[in-house]
């Protein structure tokens, strides 16, 4: 199976929405892939919430001493028990939060159509709409904090 085009990888802060970190990779990279790149000592003590793809990765996690909360998944002869499917539930909403950026780097930014040839130019046009989300995240939070205070 062939994969063109290339992948954003993200670390986000989850209270915020900001980007801290990125990488880009070929389409046919996994995204589990690219966790070790992303994570680093200074997120010791924080918690990991990743979608299902991350099972497997728990050395990384460990090695950054940080708490796995990665989605359980099962399968048609492995069930998920009721109660792997209330902590699917509960840390599905941090997850949302991710989902939120690349949602609004897709439908309000058209920024998930990278339309150049060459690994250098698409990682510097990702890091440049990442940038721009950052921007457009923080004067979004900036109109939340003096909407607030005005009203």
């Amino acid at each position: 199976m062939n994969f063109y085009g290339y992948k954003n990888h993200i670390k986000a802060d989850g209270g915020t929405k900001f980007i801290a970190d990125y990488m880009v990779t070929d389409a046919s990279v996994h995204d589990s892939q690219e966790l070790k790149t992303l994570l680093d000592k200074a997120d010791a003590g924080q918690s990991l919430f990743a979608d299902a793809a991350y099972v497997g990765q728990e050395e990384a996690i460990e090695a950054c001493s940080m708490t796995n909360m990665v989605q359980e998944k099962g399968n048609r002869y492995h069930k998920l028990t009721q109660s792997q499917k209330n902590t699917n539930r509960l840390t599905a909403r941090y997850r949302a939060r991710v989902e939120h950026i690349f949602g609004f780097m897709t439908n309000t930014m058209n920024a998930m159509y990278i339309r150049t040839i060459g690994y250098a130019r698409a990682t510097g046009k990702i890091g440049l709409a990442n940038l721009t989300y950052n921007m457009m995240r923080c004067i979004q939070l900036n109109r939340v904090i003096h909407g607030a205070s005005l009203g």
